[in-house]
């Protein structure tokens, strides 16, 4: 199954080097949805170039030594690493020491998450189990359930259904 999931690495979205990596303990406990709350982007550069300013943004003004994700997902199924597997995430404050970050890029108070965006996050969470940095018995929240936020958006949180029970 693994095989299925297309990952866009960081160096190919060119990805600034973290100011330093921290990695978790062991292996994920919990998986944590969010959205990046910008409009979507089509297509491969466009979504590099969206990741990058997110990535500059968390490194300038929330001050984090990263992107504060560990993976994103545009709408045709592209998963990009962003601190990638086993890296130790600050997606969720309180949260993240035995967590996995992963942001779908796009708005979705409004916008349905696609079915392609669903799938490549199943996916990437049956890679995550197989390797071995995702609990078999991980549990999946949206960020809202974990902090005063609106994330990951109405629509989105109505479909983590979909992405429990994978594996």
């Amino acid at each position: 199954m693994e095989q299925n999931v297309r990952i866009v690495s960081r160096a190919q979205w060119r990805a600034a080097p973290p100011e330093q990596e921290e990695r978790l303990k062991s292996s994920a406990r919990r998986v944590v949805i969010h959205h990046t709350a910008f409009p979507s982007c089509r297509g491969l550069e466009e979504c590099k170039k969206q990741i990058f300013s997110i990535q500059r943004a968390h490194m300038t003004e929330r001050g984090f030594s990263d992107i504060g994700y560990n993976f994103l997902v545009e709408r045709d199924g592209i998963v990009f690493e962003g601190r990638g597997w086993g890296a130790l995430g600050a997606h969720s404050k309180g949260n993240n020491h035995d967590s996995l970050g992963i942001a779908f890029m796009g708005n979705f108070n409004n916008d349905e998450p696609s079915e392609e965006a669903l799938l490549a996050v199943k996916q990437l969470l049956q890679s995550g189990v197989s390797q071995g940095f995702l609990c078999k018995d991980f549990a999946l929240f949206g960020h809202r359930d974990l902090a005063n936020t609106e994330c990951p958006g109405e629509k989105l949180y109505a479909a983590l259904p979909k992405l429990r029970g994978t594996t």
